[in-house]
């Protein structure tokens, strides 16, 4: 029977909006941390470990049935000491656990993650994700689960032992693997985008079949290449921003669709998803004058400024695929709802733009997707293009109006560093491309917030709520904010958050840099230690942490004239290119940091008068470089800087890697120099 205790377990005391959801659950629950791992020890009892994140529908179905129900939690407490972790605050444990659950079952991981561990070496000997409370799906029930791992754990402990012994074995050679680094090339590059383009959906888009992710790293490098590479690039994009994945109404893309077409999606909507998605589809915009493009841009940025700001200027994380208990309600419409809101001639034509005219999608209802193209209605009904638009937009702005008031999604309102730097990247390149100052200063508020907020000491925290920075920063978050940084600096020159990125660099080179080897760890050195450190080279969920390391510090050199950054950068690659001639597809963010160092972009430093820059960073707009436009009272500037004086007029210093041309003062000299958009 489902309950909700009194009396709130250990877990009130996290700021974590998903501990805080269990927090009154009948199980005895621990925080990960030194009070729950003596706890097991010295009671020789096993632990069980679940971790998930607010967002996870599943994770909701497994807390209903099995959390909430004092039968089962009775089974837990009195057999484990059960430590809920959230994984968006310790993506560390989570990806040690994930791998340790990929090599006992021979399976791929998700969420809800159940591991059992041995309280003795924290090894896992059983592990999971989902379980029913009872046996369906052909998965155990979660109660008989329970008591028969105990028994395992009681009763078979020198087998356990072994098995863990083994376990920890592997994972120690996949950290201390010896590989050969080797020089990246342009046969590397060749080699990744005839794989890439193979691998491409001609029909739909994306890449495989399902479940469809956007897989941005990978997109952005094929938009990257330009030509072939591109179109189908914009294809892509095309087609998701089309499907069911993207919000027509509020705008923003849900996580990922549950079928080949991008119909329906996994409603949960991420942050970190959205920053990469917003910035790519204003170049999209830029190489194309595609207005399509260019709404779907500012739809989304509309949307993280409206729902997911916070009002200390950071952004929240994720707004949940439930409400009301299930998930999508938020989203789709009945018929007759639509009806009851437009006008009979706006109602048959929002009706065949998105859908409504067919079957229903999803449970009997719709959810919305674009089914007819504004082009095709303009020519079939006789009406101008931009009447049509202009009657949908009329139409989506009236039902975003109704649904507005239905009851909404959970938002986890916690802020995460590296996730935030990930959208004011985005806000601050699609403020750059679109003009948009409004998104331009947003991303100038978080930076500044989370160097107000979580720069502590010379160490950069990984997440904050309600006035409390919490657990040290990862490669990520280090990484990810390097590479924002310069794209702010691009936007306005800021000395102040210069001066930021070079001691983040510092930082990331002295905790995270493997010194002998190469490229960087997931966690600082003086980090806890886990079962697994890892040094990831393969875009997940979210770009790499090392690629992004790797691109942002060979960017960061050359502007510094830096070469420490530009070394490190340059083994990270090294260390990573085995990796990418075996399965280029999973590294396209690595990809991209490669096209950086055998191409590096051309440094522009413009110096002059405030007023008189914009013009020339204008000009250099969508242009393979780096602009800095540095105003001339500028003096606190590094040295590699500050020796590009301004001399009256704008002048413009342009350098290729360490060879650099005279300096340029006519600005139709300029655009020819720095040639046609790319």
């Amino acid at each position: 029977m489902a309950s909700r205790s009194p009396v709130p377990n250990r877990l009130a005391a996290e700021t974590s909006p998903y501990l805080l959801q269990h927090a009154h659950n009948p199980v005895d629950w621990y925080p990960w941390g030194a009070e729950a791992l003596e706890q097991a020890r010295s009671e020789d009892k096993p632990i069980l470990l679940s971790i998930g994140y607010s967002a996870c529908h599943w994770c909701h179905v497994m807390a209903h049935e099995s959390f909430e129900d004092e039968a089962t939690a009775e089974v837990m407490n009195a057999l484990f000491v059960n430590i809920k972790v959230d994984r968006e605050e310790r993506p560390d444990l989570d990806k040690a656990y994930q791998l340790a659950h990929q090599l006992l079952s021979r399976r791929s991981g998700g969420w809800p993650l159940t591991v059992f561990l041995n309280p003795h070496n924290l090894a896992p000997f059983f592990a999971g994700t989902y379980f029913p409370k009872t046996a369906r799906y052909n998965l155990p029930g979660f109660e008989s689960l329970l008591k028969q791992a105990a028994d395992w754990y009681g009763r078979q402990k020198e087998a356990l032992a072994q098995n863990n012994e083994a376990l920890l074995g592997t994972l120690s050679e996949l950290a201390s693997t010896e590989v050969s680094p080797q020089d990246p090339d342009d046969a590397l590059l060749a080699a990744a985008v005839g794989e890439l383009l193979a691998g491409l959906d001609r029909v739909h888009g994306g890449f495989g079949h399902a479940p469809k992710f956007p897989h941005v790293g990978a997109l952005e490098f094929l938009f990257e290449q330009g030509g072939q590479a591109r179109e189908q690039a914009l294809f892509s994009l095309r087609k998701m921003a089309e499907g069911g994945i993207y919000d027509h109404l509020g705008g923003g893309f849900c996580r990922y669709s549950v079928d080949a077409e991008w119909t329906i999606p996994h409603f949960e909507k991420m942050l970190y998803d959205n920053g990469p998605l917003l910035g790519l589809y204003a170049r999209a915009w830029q190489a194309t004058g595609d207005e399509f493009f260019r709404r779907v841009a500012e739809e989304t940025g509309a949307w993280v400024l409206r729902e997911m700001r916070a009002p200390e200027g950071g952004f929240y994380s994720s707004l949940d695929a439930d409400s009301e208990g299930e998930e999508g309600r938020y989203y789709v419409w009945s018929r007759d709802e639509v009806q009851n809101v437009l006008e009979p001639d706006d109602e048959a034509l929002f009706a065949r733009h998105y859908g409504l005219d067919r079957a229903p999608n999803f449970e009997g209802h719709w959810h919305l997707r674009i089914s007819e193209r504004l082009e095709e209605a303009s020519a079939k009904l006789g009406m101008p293009a931009t009447e049509v638009e202009t009657r949908l937009a009329r139409a989506r702005a009236a039902l975003l109006e109704v649904r507005k008031r239905r009851v909404r999604p959970g938002r986890d309102d916690k802020i995460l560093t590296a996730w935030n730097a990930l959208m004011i990247k985005g806000l601050a390149q699609a403020g750059r491309v679109l003009g948009r100052e409004d998104f331009t200063a947003a991303a100038r508020d978080a930076f500044d917030f989370l160097h107000r907020e979580l720069w502590v000491e010379g160490r950069l925290r990984a997440t904050w709520k309600d006035g409390r920075g919490r657990f040290s920063a990862y490669l990520d978050d280090y990484a990810f904010l390097i590479d924002a940084a310069l794209e702010l600096l691009q936007c306005r020159w800021s000395s102040a958050h210069g001066r930021w990125a070079g001691e983040l660099a510092d930082v990331l080179l002295a905790r995270f840099e493997d010194r002998e080897r190469g490229g960087f760890y997931f966690t600082a050195h003086d980090h806890e230690a886990l079962i697994h450190r890892a040094k990831p080279f393969q875009d997940e969920s979210m770009s790499s942490g090392n690629a992004v390391a790797a691109l942002s510090l060979l960017r960061l050199g050359q502007i510094l004239g830096e070469l420490s950054y530009l070394d490190a950068g340059a083994r990270a690659l090294r260390l990573a290119t085995p990796e990418l001639r075996r399965y280029p597809v999973a590294h396209g963010t690595m990809l991209l940091a490669v096209c950086e160092w055998l191409r590096p972009r051309r440094l522009v430093v413009l110096r002059g008068e405030a007023g008189a820059l914009g013009a020339w960073q204008e000009a250099a707009a969508g242009r393979p470089v780096l602009c800095l436009a540095i105003p001339a009272g500028e003096t606190d500037l590094p040295p590699a800087l500050a020796e590009r004086r301004p001399t009256g007029g704008v002048v413009a210093y342009v350098c290729a890697g360490t060879e650099c041309l005279a300096p340029i003062g006519d600005i139709a000299e300029f655009r020819r120099l720095i040639g046609e958009p790319g």
